[in-house]
């Protein structure tokens, strides 16, 4: 007999159709015959299946059966078929008896007692089952409750082989899950969230953050040692708004894609923020590998990516970063073809102010010579620092900063604010793709970013003092334009003007 599953394989964050067809009865000594371009992990499926069937109740077949993953010219990866090749063993062997196979897509991975266990890329999975018209997904309970975020198709969490060949055959109702009651729908617990009335002192770092997330500009903070900054950096997604749910699903596609969902600390609905070390490779940066994964500043996708000792990281690594930064897409091309990533994120980096991080400090002594400063900022590219909209030093906390009691303003209140220019920013682009002042582009700029004629003079004479570029003169005008949104004001004012040029501490000699 023939029996034929839907499933769905994983490329890059989107699935893409896959028919499991198992065909028995055939002759030749009793054994499974795997086809269709399957790697080890798939290879494997074969002992996982057997012992499935056999712990579950079930007889494997006593004749040759062949299993063809269509369509046989694209790669098959991952463990996800175990369940559909069972179910397709079992239903053409006659000991499945279903008229509904066609309507619904399943993946999930077996365990040697038919225990299902979670499969990467479940809310693909769901996003191909809407797409093909499918009644509703079959997947494990970890992974369903991530795809049942969708809406328009139902979910159904699976613990087992049999409970899966019960429910199909109509022996036991199995109600989907409701997506209010997913775990991914709730904050993060209390013992974790943290808040920016934490941060002591640093008014102006904290100025600048507000201004930053508030148009979505990327922000680079310099200091010595214990300023503060990263501290600080944490604390940038509580002041974030919440992500809508068309966001969170992006953020969750490649995080599905990627298997980090299947921890709980994963669990919570909320932006995502990303710190990976310095010696990261740039494959683990930007994504890659065979097959080609998200990496981390896609992971960081709609949320922080937080480059500490950012001199520190490897200069090609940097590098990697330009085009993804500016357009919102990390794509990677490899032979099998062609993978976009969406990476809309903000950058949030912090440095040393010189190798040993005293330089300009009043109680400690710098060690570096103007050479190794040099080299050390030289680590930097020109053209990755224009992609930085905002440039602001984190000095030492004096002794009555940090016993200081009084706590600052809460992530609360300064998210209020952020909110409201966030609302004017979505109001102003409502008939275009973009949703911050960062992502405007030229047009955007000379429409909402007008200058009377003596700002326009005060800008060109900034830009000559200071040699910037012309990337970094858009720049400004964004960050002006975000200022003045916090402001809540309609046009750019001198003031405006003058505290995002200033925002350019890397762009000034005296720095030096």
């Amino acid at each position: 007999m023939l029996a034929t599953i839907s499933s769905g394989a994983l490329i890059g964050i989107d699935a893409q159709s896959i028919q499991v067809e198992v065909s028995t009865g055939e002759a030749g000594e009793p054994r499974l015959v795997l086809v269709g371009l399957p790697d080890t992990a798939v290879k494997e499926s074969q002992d996982r299946v057997a012992s499935a069937l056999t712990s579950s109740g079930f007889k494997m077949p006593q004749t040759r059966t062949t299993i063809n993953l269509a369509p046989g010219s694209l790669r098959k990866e991952g463990s996800l078929y175990d369940l559909p090749i069972a179910l397709g063993i079992l239903a053409a062997t006659g000991q499945l008896h279903t008229e509904h196979l066609d309507d619904y897509l399943i993946a999930g991975e077996l365990g040697l007692s038919g225990r299902t266990r979670p499969v990467k890329g479940a809310l693909a999975l769901a996003v191909l089952a809407r797409s093909t018209g499918k009644k509703g997904v079959l997947l494990p309970q970890a992974s369903a409750e991530e795809a049942a975020l969708l809406e328009g198709v139902p979910v159904y969490p699976i613990t087992s082989l049999d409970e899966a060949c019960r429910f199909l055959s109509g022996a036991i109702t199995i109600e989907p899950i409701d997506s209010a009651q997913s775990a991914f729908r709730k904050p993060p617990p209390q013992d974790l969230r943290i808040d920016f009335s934490e941060v002591k002192g640093q008014h102006a770092v904290r100025r600048a953050v507000e201004v930053a997330v508030a148009g979505g500009h990327n922000l680079l903070m310099i200091g010595p040692p214990g300023s503060g900054k990263s501290m600080i950096a944490k604390r940038v997604p509580t002041i974030m708004p919440e992500p809508s749910l068309d966001e969170f699903l992006e953020v969750l596609r490649i995080h599905s894609a990627a298997g980090i969902t299947l921890s709980n600390e994963n669990r919570a609905f909320q932006r995502p923020f990303r710190s990976p070390h310095h010696t990261i490779s740039d494959v683990g940066l930007l994504g890659g590998g065979n097959p080609p994964g998200p990496g981390e500043i896609s992971l960081a996708h709609n949320g922080v990516l937080f480059l500490d000792e950012l001199p520190e990281f490897k200069r090609t690594a940097l590098e990697v970063l330009r085009q993804p930064l500016e357009e919102g897409e990390a794509s990677i091309s490899r032979s099998m073809g062609k993978v976009t990533f969406p990476c809309a994120v903000m950058l949030v980096a912090a440095m040393n102010p010189c190798p040993c991080g005293y330089l300009g400090d009043p109680k400690h002594e710098c060690r570096c010579g103007p050479t190794v400063i040099q080299r050390y900022r030289a680590r930097i590219s020109g053209p990755l620092l224009d992609r930085i909209d905002l440039h602001i030093e984190a000095p030492a906390l004096s002794i009555p900063e940090l016993r200081s009691a009084a706590p600052g303003e809460s992530s609360a209140t300064l998210r209020e604010r952020i909110a409201c220019a966030r609302q004017r920013q979505k109001n102003r682009f409502l008939s275009s793709s973009i949703n911050c002042n960062a992502r405007m582009n030229h047009r955007h700029i000379r429409e909402h970013c007008s200058l009377e004629a003596a700002q326009g003079n005060l800008l060109e004479r900034a830009m000559e003092e200071l040699a910037l570029s012309a990337r970094a003169y858009d720049r400004i005008l964004k960050v002006a334009r975000t200022i003045a949104d916090l402001a809540n004001t309609e046009r750019i004012e001198t003031p405006h003007l003058l505290e995002a040029i200033q925002y350019r501490s890397l762009d000034r000699n005296l720095f030096y």
